[in-house]
């Protein structure tokens, strides 16, 4: 079991190789969700997440022997980065192997950082089982992303850093995957300020933490998609489950909704960028699931940065589609000349601005004296979006919109 003294020898051996991420009072989100809130910024580590402290501490523990023979390891992507660059760093040969879903940016990443990427298996656990086959194999050495006393320690390192910062913390939010960055914070923590409360969150669609503690056994659970792909485990460690059973308080549960409002809301909010795991603490928070924290001193771990661009975009839009500021218009008018001039017309008085423009005529049920005009515009608002809305409709054409109610939004804030 991980103790507090191999937590301060972890980071006294990783201190010079690694950033002391800074923690960011947030007045916006201390606002909304009725605390202090803080940001512990491990997004902004060289290879962009918490890993690399973990890693590190577990590569210069290694023999001569195993730096020699190479090692391999098994990761979604953010621990992948890590050993791919500290042990290219020390010159060891080391093998990544990647489940095929990985996001592309952490896949080329992980290459560029010297890493030798073998993609195999849909999830983490495929993944983890082939590079323990070429582990045998090849004799290598292998680094565990979380499930190794090393790595827990490395990770706990984010503790002691914690109270150094904001020596009044009072809660302390940390996602899990596997359990290695909880289990080293909530072990620091227990020792020196057990009053803290722990609390871990994991993603509705893969709570095998959660379920394991409440079951007094590991589970597997099946596979399962989720954006928070960096806590994507569906079986924790033996030795994290036992940790956290012991010391962490409570463990919530976040929706893909919520943690893509949270992904939305810290680039909007905080202009900073989370993957999926990275925002499910702010997820927890910002939709109420953990009471223990209001009016207290609350910090976030947000444990990592790199997220797929494509699936950003696609965050983003569908933010702005539920915040009333991206709708698309379908117009019905009759099909001569000036018909869409006069619509254009009336959008510039409502000061929408105009994103595309499509005429349907072949492919509808309209009469052949009629065309739909679809629209898709920017607005200010759900408010604006009425107006506008309005404006159309008081000229006599029929208009169709896919703007939601407030009630149904979920991004955006």
């Amino acid at each position: 079991m991980v103790t507090l003294e191999e937590i301060k020898e972890a980071r006294e051996r990783i201190r010079d190789r690694i950033y002391e991420s800074p923690l960011a009072k947030s007045e916006f989100f201390s606002n909304h969700c009725g605390c202090k809130a803080f940001f512990k910024l491990e997004n902004l580590q060289i290879t962009g997440s918490f890993k690399e402290r973990g890693a590190l501490n577990k590569i210069l523990t290694l023999s001569n022997a195993e730096r020699e023979s190479g090692i391999i390891t098994a990761s979604a992507g953010n621990h992948a980065q890590a050993v791919a660059y500290h042990a290219h760093r020390l010159g060891i040969d080391n093998t990544v192997v990647m489940p095929k879903r990985t996001p592309l940016i952490k896949v080329q990443n992980t290459r560029n950082f010297g890493g030798n990427v073998v993609l195999e298996g849909d999830n983490f656990d495929a993944a983890y089982q082939h590079a323990k086959t070429l582990e045998a194999e090849r004799g290598l050495t292998f680094v565990h992303p979380f499930d190794d006393d090393a790595v827990i320690a490395g990770q706990g390192s984010i503790a002691l850093e914690l109270m150094e910062q904001q020596p009044d913390l009072e809660v302390i939010i940390v996602p899990i995957g596997g359990g290695g960055v909880i289990a080293g914070i909530a072990t620091a923590y227990k020792a020196l300020r057990p009053e803290v409360h722990i609390v871990g969150v994991e993603t509705t669609q893969l709570p095998s933490m959660r379920q394991s503690v409440e079951a007094g056994e590991r589970l597997s659970l099946p596979p399962a998609h989720t954006i928070a792909d960096g806590i994507a485990v569906k079986r924790p460690g033996e030795r994290t489950l036992e940790i956290v059973r012991r010391c962490v308080d409570e463990i919530v549960l976040v929706d893909e909704e919520e943690i893509a409002n949270a992904i939305l809301l810290l680039l909007e909010r905080e202009k900073t960028v989370a993957e999926g795991a990275g925002a499910t603490p702010l997820a927890a928070l910002y939709n109420g699931h953990i009471e223990a924290a209001r009016g207290k001193n609350t910090a976030m771990v947000l444990c990592g940065g790199n997220i797929d661009v494509n699936l950003l975009s696609r965050i983003i839009e569908r933010g702005l589609i539920k915040d009333g500021r991206l709708i698309r218009l379908q117009i019905t008018v009759p099909d001569r000349p000036g018909a869409l001039a006069g619509i254009l017309g009336e959008v510039a008085r409502a000061e929408a601005n105009v994103l595309e423009i499509h005429h349907h005529r072949a492919f509808s049920d309209l009469g052949l004296g009629e065309v739909d005009i679809e629209l898709r515009l920017e607005t200010r608002g759900e408010d604006h979006a009425r107006e506008i809305i309005e404006q159309l409709s008081g000229t006599g054409c029929v208009v169709h919109a896919n703007v939601v109610p407030a009630a149904s939004r979920r991004f955006g804030g």
